[in-house]
């Protein structure tokens, strides 16, 4: 398997899931910078955390438009899998490969901390290892984490089983319906906000985020 990491001016959780990926998960990982073009070769496509582009406009906006983003569109429509975590998500989502938008937390803080998640699908590529309703712990680190779309939007990523993570004991950053990660209507692009490459080992005290990258590992191609 050889997995894309999108590197944006900004990014700073890439060499985190380089690291996953090589050193726990033995795969080909290369840095595709989002300057390049396409993504031919590639298995899965991986856009990692960080300040792409120092979020100015907002969040993801001026990543969204850079040449690596038309690849990407086009490697998700052929049904491949593609993830965003953090700001990941947030160029996803201003990508439109999402729906929704990420706001600014409720209380216009960063949040960096542990949360109590719920894996409400685990029919996606990466999250097939997870046992659904599972309940997990994830870190977040993030200002603009709030998820927010419009009522009928969030009513059919409900009814049709978009949404992917749940938070659970306590909604850190006011997103609706506690949503802390969703997925595209075919299941290949996930968006979640919460760090799995963050909580990959046990010797940093957690590797319950260790199966979204399993579960990556365990696709026939």
């Amino acid at each position: 398997m050889r997995v894309a990491i999108i590197v944006f001016p900004g990014s700073n959780c890439d060499s985190d899931l380089h690291y996953v990926l090589e050193n726990l998960c033995h795969v080909s990982a290369k840095y595709v910078p989002s300057t390049a073009t396409n993504l031919d070769g590639f298995d899965a496509v991986l856009l990692p955390g960080g300040f792409s582009y120092g979020d100015y406009l907002r969040c993801g906006a001026i990543a969204a438009l850079t040449p690596i983003m038309g690849a990407v569109r086009q490697f998700a429509d052929s049904g491949k899998p593609v993830i965003g975590i953090c700001n990941g998500f947030q160029i996803l989502t201003e990508a439109h490969l999402l729906p929704g938008v990420l706001k600014k937390n409720d209380n216009l803080k960063f949040i960096c901390r542990p949360v109590a998640l719920q894996v409400e699908n685990n029919g996606t590529p990466f999250t097939t290892k997870y046992v659904k309703d599972e309940k997990i712990h994830l870190p977040i680190a993030h200002s603009d984490g709030n998820f927010y779309a419009d009522p009928a939007t969030v009513d059919e990523l409900e009814q049709n089983h978009q949404i992917v993570f749940r938070y659970v004991d306590q909604n850190p950053n006011g997103s609706v319906n506690n949503i802390a990660g969703i997925c595209n209507r075919r299941g290949n692009v996930v968006g979640m906000m919460p760090h799995p490459e963050r909580a990959s080992e046990k010797i940093v005290g957690n590797n319950e985020g260790f199966k979204v990258f399993q579960s990556l590992l365990s696709l026939k191609h």
